[in-house]
């Protein structure tokens, strides 16, 4: 919707450009009648517009597979707007999917799933969710992005207001993906940060609708990584650590 906005504003402005081009004048013997002046003057600042109207528009990335996303400005740090959803690293190596709890939970290497093992039903809005240790590869954004480590994420919280605040300007607003009352969500900043849940080290499912996971690169330990959370209930945006073994979502950022 906001780049057809874009795109239909840039349309006036070439029309307007047109007439002004068109319009007729006086030659005065010295140069530039007033209204070749006028006109000259009206397309230099509508020149201006179109070009700030073209540097607003959602720039693009594609991952390994194709996936593409749009990319957002905060700040001074370039995000993905959606979570990853790619099933293969950017060098074209694929993740291992898993499906069955027993082997999810008994998992000490990279893996991922979809919540409840439904892709169908998932994918395109929330991603994948990715165990700790595919995240420990390096190798899960495309080339020329990475999994934010914790210290950008607390770069982009600070940005926003911090921690106690910077959930309501990250959540997507109202109630058609989060539960009742979705705490302050206005997603002032464009990230769009959805309730995806997440999958426990023991293979079950939970918090879909309640609360969002988001995985660092930065580790706790050689089994444990930090990572972010948000809920329906705060306007935080909390920080933690916990086992690798866990499948938490992942959102890029630019390099």
């Amino acid at each position: 919707m906001e780049k057809l906005k874009i795109l239909s504003a840039l349309i006036i402005i070439n029309l307007l450009i047109s007439s002004c081009g068109n319009k007729p004048g006086k030659n005065s013997g010295y140069g530039l009648s007033g209204s070749e002046t006028e006109a000259k003057s009206i397309i230099t600042a509508i020149d201006s517009i179109r070009l700030k109207a073209i540097a607003q528009m959602p720039q693009t990335i594609e991952d390994i597979e194709g996936n593409t996303y749009n990319t957002i400005k905060i700040g001074n740090q370039t995000w993905m707007d959606r979570n990853l959803k790619t099933t293969r690293y950017n060098d074209g190596t694929p993740i291992p999917l898993i499906n069955d709890s027993t082997n999810w939970a008994s998992l000490s290497s990279p893996g991922y799933c979809w919540y409840n093992n439904e892709m169908s039903s998932f994918k395109s809005l929330y991603g994948a969710l990715y165990n700790g240790y595919s995240v420990s590869t390096g190798k899960l954004c495309p080339m020329g992005w990475h999994v934010p480590n914790d210290s950008e994420w607390t770069v982009l919280i600070t940005y926003l207001g911090g921690e106690t605040v910077a959930g309501e300007k990250l959540k997507e607003k109202g109630l058609d993906f989060w539960v009742s009352p979705n705490t302050g969500a206005n997603n002032e900043s464009g990230f769009t940060a959805l309730p995806g849940g997440l999958r426990y080290y023991d293979g079950i499912f939970h918090d879909f609708g309640f609360s969002g996971y988001w995985w660092t690169s930065t580790e706790y330990s050689e089994s444990r990584a930090f990572f972010r959370y948000m809920d329906y209930e705060y306007s935080n945006v909390f920080r933690f650590n916990n086992l690798k073994k866990i499948g938490f979502s992942v959102r890029c950022i630019k390099d």
